[in-house]
């Protein structure tokens, strides 16, 4: 799939995230996700990974690839990851959880570099 094309995915409660071909709406690829639920999806900037918040974690899956293992994984919230995005450059995520607390991600290191306490849950978030 080329990087110029319309990127549509969505998750639903058949455990499955799935590519659709926006123009005809085929879908054209299933990534079973039985590890929870999906609370959010995001696409990164670069439009190479697609990042998908459960509970408690965000698994990163290809875009460009019929890969459907996470390439990678954020480990961290203890509960629902609800809250999730990406700075416009692509270097840091964000991630919102019911467990209260709001983690910052460098994607070119290990681990969660900020954590804060919000002292409630945390719904979305959204970054400029």
């Amino acid at each position: 799939m080329s990087s110029s094309k319309v990127i549509l995915a969505t998750a639903s409660y058949d455990s499955n995230i799935r590519f659709w071909e926006a123009p005809t709406g085929t879908s054209y690829r299933a990534i079973p996700y039985t590890d929870s639920q999906v609370n959010r999806l995001a696409i990164s900037p670069d439009k190479a990974f697609l990042a998908a918040a459960g509970n408690p974690h965000v698994r990163f899956f290809e875009i460009n690839s019929y890969n459907s293992s996470p390439v990678t994984s954020f480990d961290g919230h203890t509960g629902n990851v609800t809250g999730l995005g990406f700075q416009k450059d692509g270097k840091w995520m964000y991630t919102g959880s019911e467990d209260g607390t709001i983690k910052i991600w460098d994607l070119r290191a290990s681990g969660c570099q900020r954590d804060y306490d919000c002292g409630a849950p945390v719904n979305t978030g959204t970054s400029s």
